[in-house]
């Protein structure tokens, strides 16, 4: 059986498919982060890469509080793929 995330009416409204793709993007943005953390050496590319981890996290949240506030719906999807996880 199919599982359907999304009504009709979730993937017709644009603004939530831009929400959406800025997520994906920002979480992309925060693997890559991550990534430059774990291979920095010097002290301060390694307070730079916490930093930046800490932006892009607080922008992920955002956009997850605007998805669920446009699409109450959306809150079962919003469940991320174990890589895109964070704390």
């Amino acid at each position: 059986m199919k599982t359907v995330l999304f009504s009709k009416k979730a993937q017709t409204n644009p603004e939530l498919s831009a929400l959406w793709a800025e997520l994906r993007h920002a979480q992309g943005e925060l693997s890559l982060a991550y990534r430059q953390f774990d291979q920095a050496v010097d002290p301060e590319l390694v307070e730079s890469c916490v930093y930046h981890i800490s932006a892009v996290k607080a922008r992920c949240n955002y956009l997850i509080r605007a998805i669920k506030e446009h699409s109450p719906e959306a809150l079962a999807a919003v469940r991320l793929e174990k890589e895109a996880a964070w704390t």
